[in-house]
């Protein structure tokens, strides 16, 4: 296992190089520079900014530089902030977006299992259509419009959540119902065609014929096996929850590391872009690799040689 997960290790770091010359390429490849949209800055002081950054550096040595800071850990400085480190937003942005996350993850857990159960327990039945009727919604719905529709709603019309902001309890609501709509439609349909194809097994209809109860061999018998692919895709979601929604945490004025990207790639904020990229991509793979340890709890016939 150890040598099967140092493989893995090396594979992950190979790939996030692949991602931060990709990240780096198609960034330069756009004409223009950071400094190039502010019209009131004249072509002198457009160059001393650029030589300051390095920016006016052969694109090789940019991002050799760039890596050779990454290596140190060190994200580089912000060039639209003045005295503001990329690290500096993750560390401030960052905190916000996994709280936010974790409430919704804990949101979507207890919400789409139960929903895929139930569906699969009720199969072709009028729960299991108005519950796949529900999902299908959630999963086509972008999750902007449900915000819009979430703060039209108990905003602006009821008056009873508030727009933007953490500072209090209710200020959570709308995001993490907003965030976590497509995630809960899109794990209660995968439960629910998962539970069914298991329950068709051998094992199942033998733990059936010993008398079981049905609510036994569905919980103990069934759902260990029909977690795998839940399991699977849980590994991206949550790093994609923890790390922010850019369009939510956007419309809901959060300061969580989300704003930060999308205001870094309107302002062509290079090392914003870069920094939250390779950080976003590190957290995915960690989580994917973290997944795939569980698989050998959930299920103990699969083993990493």
């Amino acid at each position: 296992m150890v040598r099967y997960f140092a493989k893995r290790l090396g594979m992950m770091l190979v790939a996030l190089f692949m991602i931060m010359l990709l990240t780096f390429s198609i960034m330069h490849a756009v004409p223009g520079g950071p400094f190039t949209s502010d019209r009131n800055m004249s072509e002198e002081v457009e160059a001393a900014l650029n030589a300051k950054y390095h920016l006016d550096r052969p694109l090789p040595e940019q991002f050799f530089e760039y890596v050779t800071g990454i290596l140190r850990g060190d994200l580089g400085p912000s060039y639209k902030y003045p005295g503001k480190d990329v690290n500096d937003f993750v560390e401030n942005g960052f905190p916000v977006s996994a709280r936010l996350g974790f409430i919704t993850i804990v949101f979507v857990l207890l919400a789409a299992i139960p929903m895929g159960i139930l569906a699969a327990v009720k199969n072709g039945k009028w729960q299991d259509m108005v519950l796949m009727a529900v999902a299908t919604i959630g999963v086509t719905i972008p999750s902007f419009v449900i915000a819009s529709v979430l703060i039209y709603v108990f905003s602006f019309k009821l008056n009873v959540l508030p727009t933007y902001g953490l500072d209090t309890w209710k200020g959570y609501i709308l995001p993490v119902v907003a965030l976590g709509g497509y995630s809960i439609s899109y794990m209660a349909r995968l439960m629910r065609s998962s539970l069914l194809e298991v329950m068709g097994q051998d094992y199942i209809r033998t733990a059936r014929a010993k008398g079981l109860s049905e609510i036994k061999v569905v919980l103990k018998h069934g759902m260990r096996n029909a977690l795998i692919p839940v399991v699977t895709v849980l590994g991206p979601t949550i790093a994609g929850l923890l790390t922010g929604s850019f369009v939510i945490e956007k419309i809901f004025a959060i300061p969580g590391l989300g704003g930060y990207f999308v205001t870094s790639v309107s302002q062509r904020d290079y090392t914003t872009i870069m920094g939250v990229t390779i950080f976003y991509a590190s957290f995915l793979m960690a989580m994917i690799l973290l997944v795939d340890m569980f698989y050998c709890l959930i299920d103990p016939r699969i083993k990493y040689e």
